[in-house]
């Protein structure tokens, strides 16, 4: 999906914070991958923990291959040393194996996910072995589209809002909560836009926003990326 720097979103979210508004301008329009199966979504979040994108992606389809389709059912049939073979370290089974058992088992229903609130939706997929309240946030933003999600846990992003407001050091590192108020109820958009400075370099490497539109020397605030 490809989020438009001229969207409503964008534009509130450029008047409630100018500086992000600056960030928004200069990074330009972003793609933006939904994912539309949330067992899907979970599964790809389950494999990918703690391995590169890359050894992610291939243990996928070693996965995939074994289990014909990723499918509760097709997963919870499985062998366990069949899974392992496929690269999944015995961790993962097992979360995957508890994944599976309670969407089975009607414990987990996501047809009623789009009636419960963020916290309802955080406290029941938490409930699952292996799954943390940033991958809760994750899936509640790229599965579910909701885009009033400020992930306060995700480090990277602590250390961008710090680099876009230049706020001062704290040792608890909450910068998020000093600034994402003004992002209600879009903080989740105002995140891609902190993850996607700091995936081109910008947050580490250089000093703030103003630096970082300097040294870029031929990129021009409002353009947009292709």
């Amino acid at each position: 999906m490809k989020f438009e720097i001229t969207d409503p979103r964008a534009l509130a979210l450029s008047s409630a914070d100018p500086r992000m508004g600056l960030l928004i301008r200069f990074i330009g329009d972003l793609e933006i991958r939904i994912e539309s199966d949330p067992f899907v979504s979970l599964v790809r979040s389950i494999i990918s923990q703690q391995i590169s994108v890359k050894a992610a992606a291939t243990i996928r389809g070693r996965v995939l291959e074994v289990t014909g389709a990723f499918t509760p059912e097709a997963i919870h049939q499985q062998e366990d040393e069949a899974l392992r073979t496929a690269g999944l370290s015995a961790a993962k089974v097992v979360y995957l194996r508890d994944l599976c058992s309670r969407i089975l088992a009607g414990q987990l229903d996501f047809n009623l996910f789009p009636s419960l609130t963020n916290e309802e939706i955080i406290q029941a997929l938490t409930a699952v072995k292996g799954i943390g309240r940033w991958t809760a946030e994750m899936f509640l933003i790229f599965a579910m589209g909701r885009y009033d999600v400020v992930s306060n846990g995700d480090a990277g992003l602590q250390r961008a809002a710090r680099w876009l407001h230049g706020l001062e050091e704290r040792k608890d590192k909450k910068y998020l909560e000093q600034i994402s108020h003004l992002w209600t109820p879009y903080g989740a958009i105002a995140g891609l836009y902190l993850w996607e400075a700091i995936n081109c370099g910008a947050v580490d490497g250089s000093d703030n926003l103003e630096h970082w539109i300097f040294i870029s020397g031929d990129r021009a605030a409002g353009t947009t990326r292709q």
